[in-house]
């Protein structure tokens, strides 16, 4: 097994410092996690006890340390869209066609929103996903209430003058 590279010069004291100006308990763990190894030089397994995680998370927060540097000990934002298909702007494009279109009054077909974004994706994706992306960008499905086709128009103008239908 080959040895572990060396932290770069001075991050011990920048480390120890992080430490004192850690707010949240996860930020503290994550300098500490970079902090013992760089400092009192335990592997990761040792680590991963003192601080109560994997060795695996312990070594994957340290590889990342070394190649990103200080940014690590802010750690990564709990939001955000994972599993995305299109960043939000590149969907906004595909939308904009039919924007124009729905502006005149026009009907928005869900089977051609589908074709152009499978088209920008490069893949087939469900209609729910079409769906999801109309409503994200604030589309909602607005249909005309159609009359019953019993309804009785006379009827109703007729209950509408009288008191209390009678």
């Amino acid at each position: 097994m080959r040895p572990p590279r060396a932290f770069p010069e001075g991050s011990v004291e920048q480390l120890r410092a992080a430490l004192k100006q850690a707010r949240r308990k996860g930020e503290f763990q994550r300098v500490q996690c970079l902090w013992l190894r760089a400092a009192l030089g335990l592997n990761a397994n040792q680590v991963a006890t003192a601080v109560g995680w994997r060795p695996t998370s312990v070594r994957r927060l340290q590889s990342r340390y070394l190649r990103e540097g200080n940014a690590v000990l802010k750690g990564r934002g709990r939001g955000g869209r994972r599993h995305e298909n299109l960043p939000w702007e590149e969907e906004q494009r595909v939308l904009e066609g039919f924007l124009a279109r729905a502006a005149q009054g026009g009907m928005l077909e869900v089977r051609q929103v589908k074709r152009a974004y499978e088209q920008a994706v490069g893949h087939r994706v469900p209609k729910s996903t079409v769906y999801r992306m109309l409503a994200r960008h604030g589309w909602r499905k607005l249909a005309p209430r159609p009359r019953h086709r019993k309804a009785d128009l006379a009827r109703q103008q007729a209950i509408k003058k009288t008191p209390w239908g009678r």
